[in-house]
C-alpha cells in the first residue's frame, strides 16, 4: 500500500470504537497503545526536521529504487521511526515507497528477521529488479543498546516502552536520519 493508504487504515483504526474492533486491537492494550503512536506518528510528521546529510544524501539518487517499510500500527519503534523514512522518501521521485503490514499477507517480514524475530519496523532497499540492496531495522542502533540493556535487567514491559518513548523524544530522529544515510552511501557505493 502507498502512504495515504497506510495512514488511512491507522487512522480507522483509530477512529472505530473499542468495542468494533479486531484482533488485535480488540485488546484494549493494543487499542489504547496504537492510540498514542497515532499521535506520535503525526507529530513527527508535522515536527520531524530532516538534517542537511540526509537531504543531500537521498539528492544523489538517480536511480529508480523501491523502498519497502513492513510495519503496523501497534509498534511504538514505527510511529517514530516510519514518519522520517516517508519524509526522506518524498525528497526524491526516483524513491517509491510502498508500506505492508507484517501481520497480513504476503508476510514478507519472514525474509528480515532480527535474530530471529518479527522485529518492526523493517526498511528495504531495492533496486528498480527489487532485487534487494540494503535492509535496515527495527530501531536506531543506540536505541537498541538501550533496549538490550532494559531486557537484560529483566525490566518491566512499561519501563522498556517508557524508556524507549523518552529515547526517541530526546534523539528527534536524529539517529535515524544518520543510519539511513550510511546506508544510503553504503547502496549508492
Amino acid at each position: 500500500m502507498d502512504f495515504i493508504n497506510y495512514h488511512s487504515y491507522f487512522e480507522n483504526i483509530v477512529k472505530t470504537d473499542a468495542t468494533e474492533q479486531v484482533a488485535p486491537y480488540n485488546d484494549v492494550l493494543y487499542y489504547d497503545y496504537t492510540r498514542l503512536n497515532w499521535s506520535r506518528f503525526n507529530r513527527w510528521l508535522k515536527t520531524g526536521k530532516l538534517t542537511d546529510e540526509i537531504i543531500a544524501s537521498v539528492a544523489k539518487i538517480t536511480e529508480p529504487q523501491n523502498w519497502l517499510v513492513i510495519t503496523e500500527p501497534w509498534c511504538g519503534d514505527a510511529a517514530h521511526v516510519v514518519p522520517f523514512i516517508e519524509m526522506i522518501a518524498r525528497l526524491n521521485p526516483n524513491i517509491h515507497l510502498s508500506y505492508e503490514l507484517r501481520d497480513a499477507e504476503p508476510f514478507s517480514i519472514d525474509r528480515y528477521l532480527t535474530n530471529g524475530s518479527k522485529s518492526i519496523p523493517k526498511l528495504v532497499i531495492r533496486d528498480a529488479t527489487d532485487k534487494d540492496l540494503a535492509v535496515w531495522g527495527p530501531r536506531p542502533a543506540d536505541c537498541q543498546k538501550v533496549y538490550d540493556s532494559l531486557l537484560a535487567e529483566k525490566a518491566s514491559f512499561d519501563t522498556i516502552k517508557l524508556a524507549l518513548q523518552n529515547w526517541y523524544n530526546v534523539n528527534k530522529g536524529q539517529a535515524i536520519q544518520a543510519e539511513l544515510n550510511i546506508l544510503i552511501a553504503s547502496v549508492l557505493g
